[in-house]
C-alpha cells in the first residue's frame, strides 16, 4: 500500500481534528477521520471502504490490528471500560438521588469558603485518586461538581482541573495503571526502578500539577478559559441535564456520597490486585504492574455499586425500584462520551493499520542522530505530536520507550537516557491533553458534564503554556542532567510566565 508508513497514515486524525477544532461539532468530525482513512486503506475503494469502517482487521506484521468500529467495541479491553462507564455513570446518578452529592454540597459551602479552596480540593482529590485516569475523571467530577458549582466555577474549569490532575498524578505514581503499563514497554532492564527515577525529569506532569496551585492561588484566568469564568460568575447556565440533581432527596448525608466513593476505591484496587495474581501469591507492586485494568475496574465497580444499592436500602433513602431506574439513567448520561470514545478508538485503529507507529519510529530514529543533550527535547516534541494525532499516550510511549531504551543500549547508569524516557512519557501526556480525540481528555469532560469540545479549546491555551516551558526543561536538562537543578529552575520560570501573562491581562482588562 503507498500510503503505509508514510505521512499519509496521520492524515485521518489530522482531518478530524481539525473539523473538530473549526465545526466544534465532534461526532462528525471522527467519523470523517474515520472515513477518510478507510478510504486510504483501501485505494479509494468505496465497497471496500465501508467494509473497513465498520469491521476492518488485518494482520500487519505477524500482529493482528483491530480498526473497525465494531471489532473495536468488541475488544476485550475496549468492552471492559465502556461497561465500568455505564456503572460509574449509574453510581453517579443513585448518589445524586440519594442525596450525597447535595448533602456534600452543603457541607463543602461551609467549610470551603473561597473559590480557590474549591479549586484547591478539586487538585488535592485529583492527587489521592492516583490508580487510574478513567477512574479519576469520573470520580473527581462527580464528588466536586457540587462543590464547584456553588462557588461558580465553570464545567470548563472543572474539566481542566481533572484532567490536569487525571493523567498527570498516574504518569508519576508508581502504584498506578499507568506504571503498569509503563514497565511492561521495558525489556531488559528493571522497569519499575527506570519509572521512579524519571519521576523527578517528569516536568510536564510536575509544572502542570504546580501551575493549577499557582492559578488557583493567584485567582486568576487567561485565554477562552476567562471566558468561561465570566460567564459562569454571570450565572450562566452550566448544565441542562442536571434537573435530575433536582431529584435528589432531602435526608441524603455526606455519608451518602463518601461511603459509595471509597468502595470505589477499595474495590477498583482489589479487583485490579485480583487480575494481577495478588490473591494466588504475587507481591503487590507485580500484581499490580501484571494487572488487567479493564477487568479490574469493572469487576470492583459493580461490587461498589450492589453494596451501595445495599447501602442506600437500609439507611431508606432509595427503594430497590429507584435505585434499578438510576442504571438506564445512568447508561443514558454516559451515552456522549460512550459514542465519543467508540469513534476515537476506530480512528486510532485506522491510523495503526495505515502504518503511523512505524512513520513515527523511523522519524523519531532519524531524529536522535544529533546532538545527545538535544535528544530528550526531541523525543518530547515528537510524542507531543504523536499524541495529539492519534489521542493515545499510552500507544505513544509504547512505540518510543522502547526506542530510547535502545538508543542507549539499555544503560541505567545513563543519566541521559532517564531523561528521555521522562521526555516520551511527559510529551505523551502533553499531546494527550490537547487532543480532542483523547479519551482521558473525553473522559474529564463527562466527569465534569462538559461540553467536549469546550473543554478542549478552554484547555489547550494552558496545555501549550505548559508544554513550551516543558521544552525549554528538556533543552535545560540535555546539558545539566541534574533534576533537582532542572526542576527549581523551570518551577520558577512557570511563576514567572504566570505573573507575566497576568500582568499583560490586567493591563489589557484597564484600557
Amino acid at each position: 500500500m503507498e500510503v503505509y508508513a508514510t505521512f499519509w497514515s496521520l492524515l485521518p486524525p489530522v482531518i478530524a481534528i481539525a473539523l473538530a477544532l473549526i465545526t466544534k461539532e465532534v461526532y462528525s468530525s471522527l467519523f470523517i477521520g474515520i472515513v477518510s482513512g478507510a478510504l486510504l486503506y483501501s485505494g479509494f475503494d468505496i465497497v471496500a471502504a465501508f467494509e473497513h469502517i465498520f469491521f476492518g482487521q488485518a494482520e500487519i506484521d505477524g500482529e493482528t490490528v483491530i480498526y473497525g468500529l465494531i471489532p473495536q467495541i468488541s475488544d476485550g479491553w475496549n468492552a471492559g471500560i465502556l461497561v465500568f462507564l455505564v456503572v460509574l455513570g449509574g453510581m453517579v446518578v443513585l448518589m445524586n438521588r440519594a442525596g450525597g452529592s447535595a448533602a456534600f454540597g452543603r457541607w463543602a459551602i461551609t467549610h470551603v469558603k473561597t473559590k480557590a479552596g474549591a479549586q484547591l480540593a478539586c487538585v488535592v482529590l485529583g492527587v489521592l485518586i492516583f490508580i487510574d485516569d478513567y477512574f479519576n475523571c469520573l470520580t473527581v467530577g462527580s464528588v466536586m461538581r457540587p462543590l464547584t458549582d456553588k462557588h461558580g466555577i465553570s464545567r470548563e474549569k472543572l474539566a481542566y482541573l481533572i484532567d490536569a490532575t487525571a493523567a498527570p498524578i498516574c504518569i508519576i505514581a508508581p502504584i498506578s495503571s499507568w506504571a503498569a503499563a509503563v514497565t511492561g514497554f521495558v525489556d531488559g532492564v528493571d522497569g519499575l526502578t527506570l519509572f521512579i527515577r524519571a519521576i523527578p525529569y517528569n516536568l510536564y506532569a510536575l509544572l502542570t500539577i504546580a501551575m493549577m496551585l499557582m492559578l488557583a492561588v493567584m485567582n486568576f484566568d487567561f485565554g477562552p478559559m476567562d471566558l468561561a469564568e465570566r460567564a459562569a460568575r454571570a450565572g450562566a447556565v452550566i448544565d441542562e441535564n442536571d434537573a435530575e440533581e433536582a431529584k435528589a432527596n432531602p435526608k441524603g448525608r455526606v455519608i451518602h456520597l463518601v461511603l459509595p466513593i471509597l468502595l470505589l476505591i477499595v474495590f477498583c484496587v482489589i479487583g485490579m490486585i485480583y487480575t494481577g495474581g495478588f490473591f494466588e501469591g504475587t507481591s503487590f507492586v507485580d500484581a499490580f504492574s501484571g494487572s488487567d485494568a479493564s477487568v479490574g475496574l469493572v469487576y470492583g465497580s459493580v461490587i461498589a455499586m450492589i453494596l451501595t444499592m445495599i447501602f442506600y436500602m437500609i439507611t431508606r433513602v432509595l427503594s430497590f425500584k429507584d435505585c434499578m431506574s438510576s442504571i438506564p439513567e445512568g447508561f443514558k448520561s454516559m451515552v456522549p462520551a460512550i459514542l465519543i470514545l467508540a469513534f476515537a478508538w476506530t480512528l486510532k485503529g485506522m491510523t495503526d493499520s495505515l502504518g503511523a507507529r512505524d512513520f513515527v519510529a523511523a522519524l523519531v530514529k532519524e531524529s536522535a542522530t544529533g546532538v545527545l543533550a538535544l535528544i530528550p527535547a526531541v523525543f518530547f516534541l515528537v510524542a507531543c505530536f504523536m499524541a495529539f494525532a492519534t489521542g493515545t499516550s499510552w500507544g505513544t510511549f509504547g512505540i518510543l520507550i522502547p526506542i530510547a531504551v535502545d538508543a542507549f543500549n539499555a544503560n541505567m547508569n545513563n543519566e541521559l537516557m532517564i531523561i528521555a524516557i521522562s521526555a516520551c512519557m511527559a510529551g505523551a501526556v502533553c499531546g494527550d491533553h490537547c487532543s480532542p480525540i483523547s479519551d482521558t481528555t473525553i473522559m474529564a469532560s463527562a466527569g465534569a458534564k462538559c461540553e467536549h469540545i469546550r473543554h478542549v479549546s478552554t484547555q489547550l491555551p494552558y496545555a501549550l503554556t505548559m508544554a513550551g516551558i516543558s521544552l525549554a526543561g528538556y533543552l535545560l536538562a540535555g546539558f545539566v542532567q541534574n533534576a533537582w537543578i532542572v526542576l527549581p529552575v523551570m518551577l520558577a520560570v512557570t511563576f514567572g510566565v504566570l505573573v507575566v501573562i497576568r500582568s499583560v491581562r490586567s493591563r489589557k482588562s484597564a484600557e
